[in-house]
């Protein structure tokens, strides 16, 4: 059951949205670890939206007036992180500096990394299609939910750590000037994605 729920998270993570960009971004511009942090940071937003899918939350999402301002805060959000990401080419930020920990700067990518899982509409309704259809399954146990779950997690942990590997092994060879740049591409790949999918709802 963990092996099928691992498959199930990798269809997630494959479809390669908003959060893997952010993820291989910070790979590029921060150590390792920082960029760790971050992928911490989509679990746990995978964690809570996984518990709240097993909780029977659909049929409150599925709400069309709630889904609808749902979906439109989740764009504004991706979009201004793509901004906070484009502008930093420049040396223009934003956002401002969240002191929420002693240091601040060590526990913001798992924060932003956080809260651009949570924005991600993708996200939610993914994991309530999938526990929705499983927990209808009358050989569905709650301890092959927890395996389920367990698998989808490890796939998301596993996958976007080799994501943030790969940032790192390409900032270690690129040039600062071209690292700068691809952040800002990033950025404005992540702006296109969140003006998109702002359009489908308004």
């Amino acid at each position: 059951m963990i092996l099928e729920g691992f498959k199930f998270g990798m269809l997630l993570q494959i479809a390669i949205g908003p959060v893997c960009i952010y993820i291989f971004s910070l790979g590029v511009k921060e150590p390792f670890f920082m960029a760790f942090l971050g992928v911490l940071g989509v679990v746990l937003a995978d964690a809570i939206y996984i518990i709240l899918a097993i909780l029977g939350i659909s049929s409150f999402i599925k709400n069309e007036r709630i889904q609808k301002r749902f979906n439109i805060l989740g764009a504004l959000i991706v979009t201004i992180f793509g901004v906070e990401l484009f502008l930093g080419y420049f040396g223009i930020s934003i956002l401002p500096k969240l002191n929420i920990f002693q240091n601040a700067h060590s526990n913001l990518p798992f924060i932003k990394a956080f809260l651009l899982t949570g924005a991600n509409p993708m996200t939610i309704l993914f994991w309530i299609g999938v526990f929705g259809t499983k927990t209808t399954d009358s050989s569905f146990t709650k301890n092959s939910t927890f395996l389920f779950a367990l698998g989808s997690l490890l796939s998301t942990l596993l996958f976007l750590s080799l994501i943030a590997f790969t940032g790192s092994i390409t900032s270690s060879f690129l040039p600062e000037k071209y690292l700068s740049l691809l952040s800002s591409a990033v950025g404005a790949s992540l702006i296109y994605f969140g003006i998109k999918k702002g359009k489908q709802y308004l």
